[in-house]
């Protein structure tokens, strides 16, 4: 009897009303999100391209596992093959 009295309690719980904020009227426009955002204005670059220095540190040979090369071949092998092919 007490396992019965239990198991109905559970079953009967009551829930409290969901409160439901209101968001005030619609806009007119629904697609109102369609606009493009506000750029915001970026900051001025600190010297001019023209003034930059590129230095390239790199040593003449760039080791390559055999891993990295499976890598490339598998994502872009099509595009290499179509790059380097032969035949115009």
């Amino acid at each position: 009897m007490e396992f019965a009295r239990r198991r109905g309690a559970m079953a009967h719980q009551k829930s409290r009303p969901r409160r439901v904020r209101s968001l005030g009227p619609l806009p007119d426009d629904l697609y109102d999100h369609l606009r493009p955002p506000v750029r915001r204005r970026r900051r001025p670059a600190k010297k001019k391209p023209s003034d930059w220095t590129v230095t390239d540190d790199w040593p003449d040979e760039v080791p390559i596992t055999e891993a990295e090369i499976e890598v490339f071949e598998a994502w872009f092998g099509d595009l290499f093959d179509e790059l380097f092919s032969t035949r115009h």
